[in-house]
């Protein structure tokens, strides 16, 4: 059976989502949303979708959309996911899922009562860097002391990942420190029990804090050390390091190295190399095999919770 997506925001990150399911079989993108109609009309010719519209409501209409990916902006997510569904309609939202507890909250429940499915973008659950070290600590042969991570971007005008003008501003706390502090509970398969964290001075437009520094430690006494800023001027990204007992590993998104650089090869965790791919995978196969997936919305409502703290601290 063929499952009919419709993909909501065509922008970057909407771009890698279509790159990744044109790699899978039994999946057929058939609707495309956008902010406006040039810019998706553009999108939907590159990518063969024969349907376009600024209203995700025409979307979730049509009987042919068993399924959505939102890859809108951050404050749309949670609203968004519970319109998909209301709608009867399989939901697979970008990271962050909301950028509030309540909101997080409010779409674990509403799946709960539909029996849908519904999963987060929970990326580095999915990156084959991370999962050979996910399979190492489940097999026994690796613990994790101390994660020391780095999410640096560059980001003092607003634009997105392709440097073009965003119309929303993005956030340290609810959507890069969400995939650290996400990735760092499923890794230790233990929960955060003590927390700290800083911020820096606020942009004077974009009224955010451009750096942030969080401290984390499981209940399994790991600890984890999360540098995060937009004023970096340097090599962009988020770099993991794993300091275990058995060894050292540093995750660069799908590559994997040890603690001298030397290439880990990693191209027999699964059938793609790439994270966004595999994370699409889950959601479909999830939807065929009438399962929850990894990175359910259930299940990474904990890390939701674990911002919230932080922010009420930071707020304080």
């Amino acid at each position: 059976m063929t499952i009919g997506i419709a993909l909501a925001g065509a922008g970057a990150f909407g771009i890698k989502h279509l790159d990744g399911l044109a790699s899978i079989d039994d999946v057929e993108v058939v609707s495309l949303v956008g902010r406006t109609l040039d810019k998706t009309k553009a999108v939907a010719d590159d990518y063969g979708i024969g349907h376009i519209t600024t209203d995700l409501a025409e979307s979730l209409e049509r009987d042919d959309v068993d399924a959505v990916i939102l890859c809108t902006p951050t404050q749309m997510h949670a609203p968004q996911a519970l319109q998909c569904l209301e709608a009867g309609k399989h939901v697979e939202v970008e990271i962050p899922l909301a950028d509030s507890l309540a909101d997080a909250e409010a779409v674990v429940a509403k799946q709960a009562e539909t029996g849908l499915v519904a999963m987060c973008g929970h990326t580095r659950r999915f990156n084959p860097s991370h999962q050979w070290v996910h399979r190492r600590i489940a097999a026994g042969e690796f613990a994790i002391q101390h994660m020391d991570v780095q999410t640096f971007f560059f980001r003092r005008a607003n634009t997105n990942a392709k440097g073009e003008p965003r119309s929303w501003t993005d956030h340290l706390l609810w959507h890069h420190a969400a995939h650290t502090v996400d990735l760092f509970q499923h890794q230790t398969g233990s929960p955060v029990v003590e927390y700290h964290a800083l911020e820096g001075p606020y942009h004077p437009e974009l009224g955010i804090a451009m750096d942030m520094s969080i401290q984390l430690k499981a209940e399994s006494g790991a600890l984890c050390t999360l540098a995060l800023s937009f004023n970096n001027n340097g090599p962009l990204g988020t770099f993991f390091r794993y300091i275990g007992d058995t060894g050292t590993y540093i995750a660069r998104y799908d590559d994997l190295v040890d603690g001298y650089d030397q290439a880990i090869d990693v191209s027999d965790v699964d059938v793609s190399m790439n994270g966004i791919e595999r994370q699409d995978r889950e959601f479909l196969a999830a939807i065929g095999e009438g399962r929850e997936p990894n990175s359910s919305v259930a299940q990474v409502l904990e890390c939701y919770r674990v911002l919230d703290r932080i922010e009420q601290q930071l707020s304080s």
